[in-house]
């Protein structure tokens, strides 16, 4: 049931405006949705975008922005068999994809797709497993879409394979999420990002990480994919015409799924694709992502939250605040801010 909860959103009422605190309603839940109350929210790039300007032509506001949720399942649709109240999940909600601010992140209790969501075990704090939605999908859309690079989905015991998923920016929240995707579907991982998170991205699985400052990337690419094929390559963020050169020199799949829209000048060998990273919700990829391989990588902890979070605040209050910072630029982290003081962060 949900017409007895009381709920507050950070309402982006329109564009150039800081976030207002307000009522906002619950709806009754479709057959296929659920109901989460907040424990945590992160904060992507796309959310100042949006605060902004108006990049999406059809989106109304106001609305309610946000994208990454994690907290307590508090109602059920009448179809969902996967989840029951009280589970602990991570959600990621689309409000900027359908237009409707009740699927919003940046308020007490988010409606999202029961394939959208994914169990996470008691040992995972809220905080922690915020960062993961919105980067998590991206990444899976751009690796395993069809229209995409259509790589081997992930497995919890992937036969391992000699070409390479090359993912540029790999300490970002996509680049984090990528490198282990590639890694769960038994590719080899090479990544470019900065030397001081090189530690971190080869726990996450990459087998080598070359610097994106050198002068020389492009030929450091070269050399590092000497004697191998590429299955395609993941553009999370960093130069692109960088990531284009070294792509069209290197054996195999000249594809690139890039976060960003491609340039139309680019070289005639490359296939550039732009990764919408909530188009999962309508293809096989979201039901891939969240119920068929989530749920047990993170329960057995072979897939873990990355970039780690950085909680700047508490409340819907603290959202503002959170986009500043993440707008004033981040790195190997993700801005995460607690929203239910109640529930165990």
């Amino acid at each position: 049931m949900t017409k007895n909860i009381a709920n507050q959103a950070a309402w982006q009422r329109t564009t150039g405006l800081p976030l207002q605190i307000g009522p906002a309603d619950v709806r009754k839940l479709e057959s296929n949705e659920i109901l989460i109350r907040n424990a945590a929210i992160a904060i992507n790039p796309i959310d100042w975008l949006l605060q902004d300007d108006a990049l999406l032509p059809w989106l109304d506001y106001p609305m309610v922005l946000g994208s990454d949720v994690a907290g307590e399942v508090v109602a059920v649709g009448d179809n969902v068999k996967r989840f029951k109240v009280g589970d602990r999940v991570i959600g990621q909600a689309v409000s900027t994809t359908v237009n409707e601010a009740a699927q919003g992140a940046f308020q007490n209790y988010t409606v999202v797709l029961e394939h959208m969501a994914a169990p996470i075990p008691d040992r995972m704090a809220f905080a922690e497993a915020a960062v993961l939605p919105l980067g998590l999908g991206t990444a899976a859309v751009g690796l395993y879409g069809k229209t995409h690079l259509a790589l081997v989905p992930p497995s919890h015991a992937p036969q391992s394979r000699e070409e390479v998923v090359l993912v540029w920016g790999g300490s970002s929240s996509v680049g984090c999420n990528a490198i282990q995707l590639a890694a769960a579907s038994g590719y080899r991982c090479i990544t470019v990002a900065s030397p001081s998170n090189s530690g971190m991205l080869k726990d996450l699985g990459a087998e080598e990480v070359l610097d994106r400052s050198s002068p020389n990337i492009v030929e450091d690419v070269i050399e590092a994919m000497r004697g191998r094929r590429l299955a395609g390559t993941l553009h999370a963020t960093g130069n692109m015409d960088d990531c284009f050169a070294a792509v069209t020199a290197c054996e195999g799949a000249k594809t690139v799924a890039a976060t960003l829209m491609p340039p139309d000048m680019r070289s005639g060998t490359i296939e550039a694709t732009h990764i919408i990273g909530p188009s999962l919700k309508d293809d096989e990829v979201g039901p891939l992502i969240y119920r068929d391989f989530m749920p047990r990588a993170l329960a057995e902890g072979s897939f873990v939250p990355a970039p780690p979070a950085k909680i700047v605040g508490h409340g819907l209050g603290a959202i503002q605040k959170a986009l500043e910072i993440q707008k004033a630029g981040v790195s190997a982290a993700k801005i995460v801010v607690t929203i239910d003081s109640k529930m165990d962060l």
